[in-house]
């Protein structure tokens, strides 16, 4: 399948939201909660209306995800661009040509593509300043053989999560690291 054929298969924003059980709740919280600054607003301004269209590979799940997914909705309305949502599980013919690190299934990762179906951008699975949080609170974590670890690597992503549901930097980190993929 090419892209624009993937973008067709995928799930609106609506449908996407209105089946999720796990994360639904904070998503939301973070969507009514959060907007684009003006200085994102005009960094965005030579997109809108240019056409373009994102596949969102997500699960409904992931705490990346939560926090990812709203930013990105705010950032396709405000230049009018289409956005899908594929669920990862259901589509690995699809992620296996995303891999993180070139091993990793991680999500979500955003696919760009113009009308045509061009893969204009790739985004995903966190921004960097994300990313760099995510391995300093790993680096705190005991061994894997320590019987704490599952514990405290759990503790670990249920304080991320909460974080992510709360923190505007972190939500603005997000939003600039798009903007920063899709306009440079």
């Amino acid at each position: 399948m090419n892209l624009n054929q993937w973008f067709e298969k995928g799930l609106t924003a609506d449908q996407y939201i209105s089946g999720m059980s796990v994360n639904q709740t904070g998503m939301k919280q973070i969507s009514e909660q959060f907007s684009l600054s003006a200085e994102e607003k005009e960094r965005l301004a030579p997109l809108k209306g240019k056409g373009l269209k994102v596949i969102a590979l997500s699960e409904d799940w992931c705490g990346d995800a939560l926090l990812n997914n709203p930013i990105l909705l705010k950032i396709a309305d405000e230049i009018e661009m289409d956005v899908r949502f594929l669920l990862r599980d259901q589509n690995l013919e699809l992620m296996d040509q995303y891999l993180t690190n070139g091993t990793s299934r991680a999500i979500p990762i955003y696919i760009f593509i113009n009308k045509d179906g061009e893969e204009q951008a790739v985004w995903g699975p966190r921004a960097k300043q994300l990313q760099d949080l995510v391995d300093q609170e790993r680096s705190k974590l005991p061994a894997q053989e320590d019987p704490d670890f599952t514990d405290k690597q759990k503790a670990m992503y249920k304080a991320l999560v909460k974080s992510y549901q709360v923190d505007e930097n972190l939500w603005h980190a997000v939003a600039n690291s798009i903007c920063d993929k899709l306009v440079g």
